[in-house]
């Protein structure tokens, strides 16, 4: 299909229904024809969200490592994960650290850090070979089906879940609302666009609820779970509030899921359409391991984008930005700049180096859960080689409608 650059409209949710193929063959030309579009923001039916001025889509991984580099420039306060304005309070209700910058942001970050202490480390990557062992267990003794409902959905949510130590009978919440969070723009998770507010808050209302009611009973007994380390980690005296856990649980258990569970799913599908590849990994699956995981993770590239706002004048990529400004930074996009990546359209398990951005650019914002999502990438796929070693995607993967996230909602396996 030939396109040219009048045709693209990044604002368009019918530009992400395109085939990934296609997506990436627009994004290359926008790198070479226009190297710094600017697109007007999408259109929204419903009265709670004005449309502002529109936005730069930095496209290239020399800008957007740029961007990332300098968050005094180019700020995330304003929101990282929404193109429109939403108020401050809704920003760091659903986004937690994502939307502030620093020194709040790095308050934040430092006091979560210190509650992922080496024990709890090992106890987390212990429950990713257990869970993954048994996902996998489970998907062999039943037979074919829908591989993200039976897999790659599974693994991540109940490595959260055990993490903070929720209940097993809340998992099904936890996985609900985590897709009306990140899926509202789908009809599959939330039927009518002008109730995407209403669905958002509740969605939040009743994650936030369910942490409220673990952290009242930590407080009385104390455990070595998750909400137990948040609540008490603490940095020069200072510890997280309330309302600081809450919201940091709702991005663990949002982003910890729904990113994971596609990158997962997609290289099911990636393996599957390129078998030459699958069978260097299954020839030396530790040996090949760490530049697979890594290449799934470009290839998959879960987060599409991510928000900055300009807070001075200056200049990108030769064109002058405004204070004020809003920009895009299209992590798919930068993952297939040829610039940086040989061949980048072709999928090699073995590729080295790759310095993909899947997990954010350089900068105070690389992803917390860079390290989790690596460990249950490769503990999934070792138990499916040992488990199933034929399993294949088969079928046209549905695709979320979504511009923010590159998410699978189905897709079907056999083995």
């Amino acid at each position: 299909m030939t396109i040219s650059v009048d045709q693209i409209d990044l604002s368009d949710l019918e530009f992400w229904a395109r085939p990934p193929a296609e997506r990436d063959a627009a994004f290359a030309l926008l790198r070479r024809e226009l190297v710094l579009p600017f697109y007007a923001e999408p259109e929204f039916e419903g009265d709670w969200i004005q449309a502002g001025p529109g936005y730069w889509a930095v496209l290239r991984y020399a800008d957007v490592e740029e961007c990332s580099r300098h968050p005094e420039v180019y700020s995330s306060a304003a929101g990282a994960t929404n193109i429109f304005d939403l108020p401050t309070e809704f920003l760091e209700y659903f986004g937690s650290m994502i939307n502030m910058d620093a020194p709040r942001h790095l308050r934040l970050r430092k006091i979560v850090a210190r509650a992922f202490s080496p024990r709890m480390v090992a106890r987390t990557e212990e429950y990713i070979k257990q869970v993954a062992r048994a996902v996998v267990a489970d998907l062999a003794a039943h037979g074919p089906g829908d591989f993200v409902q039976h897999v790659s959905a599974r693994v991540p949510l109940e490595v959260i879940c055990k993490m903070m130590g929720i209940p097993e009978d809340r998992y099904a919440d936890v996985f609900r609302c985590s897709n009306i969070i990140l899926g509202a723009q789908d009809p599959e998770y939330v039927a009518d666009e002008a109730d995407i507010a209403v669905a958002l808050l509740g969605a939040g209302a009743e994650l936030a609820a369910l942490l409220g009611e673990l952290a009242v009973a930590r407080r009385e007994n104390p455990t070595d779970d998750l909400v137990t380390a948040l609540a008490t980690a603490e940095v020069d005296g200072e510890r997280l509030t309330d309302q600081e856990i809450g919201s940091f649980f709702i991005l663990l258990v949002v982003a910890g899921n729904e990113t994971t569970r596609s990158a997962i799913a997609a290289g099911l599908v990636a393996l599957s359409e390129h078998p030459e590849e699958r069978a260097k990994w299954q020839a030396d699956f530790d040996a090949v391991a760490p530049t697979a995981v890594e290449e799934i993770l470009r290839w998959a590239t879960p987060v599409t984008w991510m928000r900055r706002t300009a807070t001075r004048d200056a200049e990108l990529a030769g064109k002058p930005i405004k204070e004020g400004d809003k920009l895009l930074l299209f992590y798919a996009a930068a993952n297939r700049d040829e610039s940086v990546f040989a061949d980048p359209g072709r999928f090699d398990v073995l590729r080295n180096p790759n310095q993909h951005l899947a997990f954010g650019g350089t900068g105070p914002h690389f992803c917390l859960g860079a390290h989790l999502a690596r460990r249950e990438i490769t503990e999934v796929f070792r138990e499916l080689f040992t488990q199933v070693p034929d399993i294949r995607a088969v079928g046209e993967p549905q695709r979320l409608r979504s511009s923010f996230i590159n998410g699978i909602k189905h897709v079907d396996c056999e083995f």
